[in-house]
């Protein structure tokens, strides 16, 4: 018997699959056990007319393949070419141990890519379960990017049996070629980034609050709520916060680059965040994810590490609404089915963005609101109070006038993030402001002896409860970190506080 390895996703991780062989004598048949999905058992077919299309004979014996573990449901067309390489090899002394082989067979032997490979090997390699594989030519630029593996390139059957023919000899195909962008080294850690503003917050005229604030929620990634009235800005604030958020490490650019081809894009390594705009219409599922047997990523879990924009946020149902709070509140969500249960990270900044009222001018001094006292009522109540609690920053649009005019722009402003980031990262922080848990509240939010008294009476007069107190604490290191100040100063209190919900 002979085993080489592969891999197949249990939820959104990949689990290790051995591919076992044995040939004996009897009535010539083929057959694959271990719960395999229809792509695993048709492969019989293109393995046959592989080995045949290229000069190898298909033995005439009893052919059994067993994918453990057995009860592990498998899926995808990359174990072609391992169930093809176990029967050639057969009775060969080459060593399989500690390889794995991924590849799709065409019927004239050519191996090719299949879509999931990526994702796979990254999940793999992030689990440190491998050190080298088999992989098709066409995969190996992307494939190169993930470090501490070494890649064999093959495009046919014959290449990949005389890679294990010829063991002793072979070369990796590729060496590892890292992110080709500039990047600043900070505790023996690498974060890139890219001078690239497709738009620009130069655009956005007036709003001097609202940019503001979008700095702040850029810098230490906080959520963010914009209310005001239509054509006021928001949504396009909304879409230039992408372009100043902080630098991003190779461990979020290659996670990056599993989410984008999960959601089915065109793999790049451009470390510009990942930013999901979500329209009220959408499912609940399409949402948060799921599915009946598999349970496929949604919204919410491709935004992580990225941009989560919620436009009309009053129009979306309830049931989405609060189910956001778990997310919002622990950075990852969990998907509980019949057939399967998945949790999955996901660490995002929320923006939402909202009108006044349900006709949009409450706020305008041109435009008469045409709403009730209820009606404004009831669209607000629409956002409960548990919700709420979870956003950091609290933005009430200004009037748009003809005199406004275009101040920071967002080369000016990512540097500031940029600067900021570096200051964090210097004093030991490993996460943004907004994800600091209460130990590290204490070590890195350190207050001036006003800054505390300023506190002190804030928790009295506004009766701030626990969690709002830990909010200001963040947004207010966030403030002092762009201004460059190693302690939160009075000044940097009321401005957090500035902010909060009234």
């Amino acid at each position: 018997m002979k085993t080489v390895h592969c891999a197949t996703y249990e939820g959104l991780d990949a689990r290790v699959v051995d591919v076992e062989s044995t040939l004996t004598k009897g009535l010539p048949s083929f057959s694959i056990v271990g719960m395999a999905s229809t792509a695993i058992t048709e492969s019989k077919e293109r393995v046959k007319s592989a080995l045949l299309s290229n000069d190898f004979s298909f033995p005439p014996k009893r052919i059994t393949f067993s994918l453990a573990p057995s009860e592990l449901s498998k899926s995808g067309s990359q174990f072609d070419l391992s169930i093809a390489l176990l029967i050639l090899l057969n009775t060969d002394e080459s060593d399989l141990k500690d390889w794995f082989v991924f590849g799709e067979l065409g019927l004239d032997g050519s191996v090719k890519e299949s879509a999931q490979l990526y994702p796979l090997i990254l999940s793999l390699a992030n689990q440190n379960l491998i050190t080298k594989a088999i992989v098709p030519n066409e995969s190996l630029d992307k494939l190169s990017k993930i470090p501490n593996i070494d890649f064999y390139g093959v495009s046919s059957i014959t290449q990949t049996v005389n890679v294990f023919k010829n063991q002793d000899t072979v070369l990796p195909s590729v060496v590892n070629s890292g992110i080709e962008y500039p990047f600043y080294e900070l505790e023996q850690k690498k974060y890139y980034y890219v001078k690239e503003y497709d738009e620009d917050f130069s655009d956005v005229k007036g709003q001097e609050v609202a940019k503001r604030a979008a700095l702040i929620a850029a810098a230490g990634f906080h959520n963010i709520i914009y209310e005001g009235s239509p054509g006021c800005g928001k949504s396009m604030i909304a879409q230039r916060l992408r372009y100043i958020l902080p630098p991003m490490s190779e461990n979020e650019i290659l996670e990056l680059v599993k989410l984008q081809v999960l959601d089915g894009k065109e793999a790049n390594f451009k470390p510009h965040r990942n930013s999901q705009s979500v329209h009220h219409t959408a499912t609940l599922a399409s949402i948060f994810g799921g599915g009946s047997f598999k349970a496929k990523i949604g919204e919410v879990g491709l935004a992580h590490n990225g941009i989560l924009f919620f436009d009309e946020l009053p129009h979306f149902s309830k049931s989405v609404l609060e189910a956001l709070r778990e997310p919002m509140q622990d950075k990852k969500i969990r998907i509980s089915r019949v057939n399967s249960k998945v949790e999955y990270p996901a660490s995002f900044l929320f923006i939402g963005a909202m009108n006044p009222c349900p006709c949009g001018n409450l706020l305008n001094q041109n435009k008469e609101c045409r709403c009730s006292d209820l009606e404004v009522q009831r669209y607000k109540n629409r956002l409960s109070d548990p919700f709420l609690d979870r956003i950091d920053l609290n933005i009430v649009m200004q009037q748009v006038n003809a005199t406004d005019k275009p101040s920071l722009s967002s080369k000016e402003m990512h540097k500031m993030v940029v600067q900021a980031h570096i200051l964090g990262r210097k004093r030991g922080q490993k996460s943004f402001n907004a994800l600091l848990n209460d130990k590290e509240i204490q070590m890195y939010c350190a207050l001036s002896g006003e800054a505390e008294e300023t506190l002190e009476k804030a928790i009295d007069r506004f009766a701030l409860s626990f969690r709002s107190i830990k909010k200001v604490q963040k947004v207010s290191r966030t403030i002092a970190d762009l201004c460059q100040s190693k302690t939160i100063e009075k000044e940097h209190l009321l401005e957090a506080l500035s902010y909060r919900r009234r």
